[in-house]
């Protein structure tokens, strides 16, 4: 059961983590990177924070890299913008899902080809 108050904080963080990436890091590593979704636990201690990178597999190990280094330049600016007692310690994981996606396009696209 998902609390209210862990689903607007998930929120919120999905907004000022993405603000962040897009224009507060300097880390020449990040590539283009969209926050997709954010996984809070119910104690708002841990936040799954899922990366989509647009590039090759090496640019997006580098962009998981440059971030997860950058995490706690990340926590001290949300504490700044956020009033939370807590600000939940981040993992940031590689988004997979639009590659997936491509794949059952493209197995959909052959069946109804033969």
């Amino acid at each position: 059961m998902r609390f209210k108050r862990s689903e607007r904080v998930q929120e919120l963080l999905l907004k000022e983590i993405s603000a962040l990436i897009q224009r507060g890091l300097k880390d020449p590593r990040i590539g283009f990177a969209t926050v997709t979704t954010v996984d809070l636990t119910n104690n708002l201690k841990h936040a799954k924070v899922y990366i989509s990178v647009l590039g090759t597999e090496s640019e997006q190990r580098e962009t998981i890299t440059g971030l997860t280094n950058a995490s706690g330049f990340i926590r001290g600016s949300l504490g700044k913008n956020l009033n939370l007692r807590y600000i939940p310690v981040l993992e940031f994981i590689l988004d997979e899902t639009a590659k997936r996606v491509a794949k059952i396009n493209t197995i959909i696209n052959e069946l109804h080809s033969e």
